[in-house]
C-alpha cells in the first residue's frame, strides 16, 4: 500500500509561504472524498454561492479566458441539471471573445447573456467579470496567469473553477496555495480541471489499488507521448508580447512546458494513487525535432524519476515527436500484480486479467462540471485547489530536473524564488516580453548542467 508518511513539505518563510503550507493528511483527506463521490465540508453556502434546493435558482457564470478550452468549459458549464446562464466573459484578445461568444450562443441561445458592458477585453479584463453579479468564475486563461486570477476570484468572494495547471512556477503554486486557504475560510467552491478524478472507472480502480489489489506499489508509469500541438505564424504589425501570448504553449512563464501544460494529467493520476507528492526527481530532456523560432522555448521531450517518500518510483514520459510509440496512459506495478490504471484494468502476476471497469465511466470533463454544480445545489463546497496545486509543482519539479540534469528535492523546488515572468504588471501589448529572441529570432533554450531551476 502507499506509505503513510507525511509528504513533502512547503517553505514557511514568509508569511505566503506559511500560509500555503500542505501536508500528505489534507492531500489524502482531498483524495479520498473525491473517490468517494465530492469533496465536501459541513455548513452551507449563501444564495450567492448557490445553497438552494436542486435546479430551482439560476446559477450565473462568468468566463475569463475565451480560448478552446474556456469555450467548452462554458459550455460543460451549461449542460448541467438546472438553470445556468453565462453572463460575462473576458479575454487578452477580442476576436477569441467574439468567436467563442458566437460559438456559445449558437449552441446554447437561451443560456448566454453577455451584452457588450459584460465583453471586457485586455489584460485587465478579468476585473470586468469579477465585479459582475456572477456565482461562478471559470478561469481558463493560459496557466501563467492563473495565481494572479484565482487569487482575484477568491477575494472578490466567487466561487472558482480553474483550469489545470494553476501555476508555471513555484511562486505561482504558493499563490495559489495560500489563495486556496482563503477559499476555504470563506466557504467557496474550488473546483480544478483534473477530470480523471469525476471519471467513475478512474475513481473505481484508484480505489481498489489504494484497497491493496495489487499489494504493495512498487513502480508507477505514466506517459504523455504524442506528435504535439499547434503554431501560430507570427502576423505583421504583431509586437513581441502578442506573438507569445498567441503562442502561449511554446513560452515556459506561460505554459510551463508541455510536462506541466499536458502531462499533469498523468502525474496527478500517480499522486492520487500514492496519496501524496513525490520528494524528489532527477530527468532528462531536450529538443530534438521541434527546433524552429516558432517552437519558442519548451523541449519536445522530459523523461523523469519520481521518487515518493515510502520509496516508490514513478516513470514519466511525455514527448512531443511524430512517427513514434504513442501514449497516453498510466500504470502501476505491485507485488501481487499489475494495473492498466487508464484502461480500469488490474491482473495478477500471470498477466491474468482479473478485474475490468468495462464499458462506460468516462467523460470527464462534462462530469467534473455535473459534479461541481450538483454540489452547489446541494449547498457543498468542493475542494480541490490544493491537490490541483501540488500536481501542478510536480509537473514543475519534472521541468527543473529536466532543464537543470540536476537531482532535485520536492521541498527545494517548491521554496524556490524563480519567477517565469511579472504577470501582474503587464497592461499593454506593447510591454516587454519577459523573454525576448536574439538576432536570428531563436529564443533562449534551457541547457541541462548549466540552467539553473531552484
Amino acid at each position: 500500500m502507499p506509505s503513510k508518511k507525511k509528504s513533502a513539505t512547503v517553505p514557511s518563510d514568509t508569511k505566503q509561504q506559511a500560509a500555503a503550507t500542505t501536508s500528505r493528511r489534507s492531500f489524502i483527506k482531498s483524495s479520498s472524498l473525491i473517490v468517494a463521490g465530492g469533496a465536501m465540508a459541513a455548513g452551507s453556502l449563501s444564495i450567492a454561492r448557490a445553497a438552494h434546493s436542486y435546479g430551482s435558482d439560476t446559477i450565473k457564470i462568468g468566463l475569463i479566458g475565451c480560448g478552446g478550452r474556456g469555450t467548452g468549459a462554458a459550455n460543460q458549464a451549461m449542460n448541467t441539471k438546472g438553470d445556468v446562464k453565462l453572463i460575462a466573459m473576458a479575454d487578452a484578445f477580442d476576436d477569441r471573445l467574439q468567436a467563442s461568444l458566437r460559438g456559445l450562443t449558437s449552441q446554447k441561445p437561451n443560456q448566454v447573456d453577455v451584452p457588450k458592458d459584460r465583453q471586457f477585453v485586455g489584460f485587465e479584463g478579468y476585473k470586468g467579470v469579477l465585479a459582475s453579479d456572477a456565482d461562478l468564475i471559470l478561469l481558463a486563461t493560459p496557466p501563467g496567469f492563473r495565481p494572479m486570477h484565482f487569487e482575484a476570484t477568491v477575494k472578490a468572494g466567487k466561487n472558482v473553477f480553474m483550469e489545470k495547471p494553476v501555476a508555471v512556477d513555484a511562486p505561482g503554486v504558493r499563490q495559489v496555495l495560500a489563495a486556496n486557504k482563503m477559499a476555504i475560510q470563506q466557504d467557496l467552491a474550488v473546483a480544478v480541471g483534473l477530470q480523471r478524478h469525476h471519471e467513475l472507472a478512474y475513481r473505481d480502480v484508484i480505489k481498489r489499488l489504494q484497497e491493496n489489489a495489487i499489494g504493495d506499489i512498487n513502480l508507477l508509469r505514466v506517459y504523455w507521448n504524442g506528435g504535439g500541438v499547434w503554431t501560430r505564424p507570427r502576423q505583421a504589425n504583431q509586437t513581441e508580447l502578442e506573438y507569445q501570448m498567441r503562442n502561449w504553449y511554446y513560452f515556459n512563464w506561460l505554459c510551463g512546458d508541455h510536462i506541466n501544460e499536458q502531462h499533469i494529467h498523468n502525474l496527478d493520476v500517480g499522486n492520487w494513487l500514492m496519496q501524496g507528492v513525490p520528494t524528489e526527481a532527477n530527468a532528462q530532456g531536450g529538443r530534438q525535432v521541434r527546433t524552429g523560432k516558432e517552437n519558442g522555448q519548451i523541449y519536445d521531450h522530459h523523461f523523469v524519476e519520481y521518487t515518493y517518500e515510502n520509496g516508490t518510483k514513478m516513470f514519466s514520459q511525455c514527448r512531443h515527436i511524430k512517427n513514434c510509440w504513442n501514449s497516453v496512459s498510466e500504470h502501476a506495478h505491485g507485488s501481487k500484480g499489475t494495473a492498466d490504471i487508464s484502461g480500469a484494468k488490474i491482473y495478477d502476476l500471470d498477466g491474468k486479467n482479473t478485474w475490468s471497469y468495462g464499458k462506460g465511466g468516462r467523460g470527464g470533463h462534462q462530469e467534473e462540471h455535473h459534479d461541481l454544480f450538483a454540489d452547489l445545489r446541494a449547498g457543498r463546497r468542493p475542494q480541490e485547489g490544493e491537490y490541483g496545486a501540488m500536481s501542478t509543482m510536480t509537473s514543475i519539479l519534472g521541468r527543473m530536473a529536466s532543464y537543470s540534469g540536476k537531482a532535485i528535492k520536492m521541498e527545494d523546488a517548491l521554496n524556490s524564488k524563480i519567477s517565469l515572468a511579472p504577470i501582474e504588471t503587464y497592461t499593454s501589448f506593447d510591454d516587454t516580453a519577459p523573454v525576448l529572441p536574439n538576432k536570428d529570432g531563436f529564443y533562449p533554450i534551457p541547457m541541462p548542467g548549466s540552467t539553473t531551476t531552484v
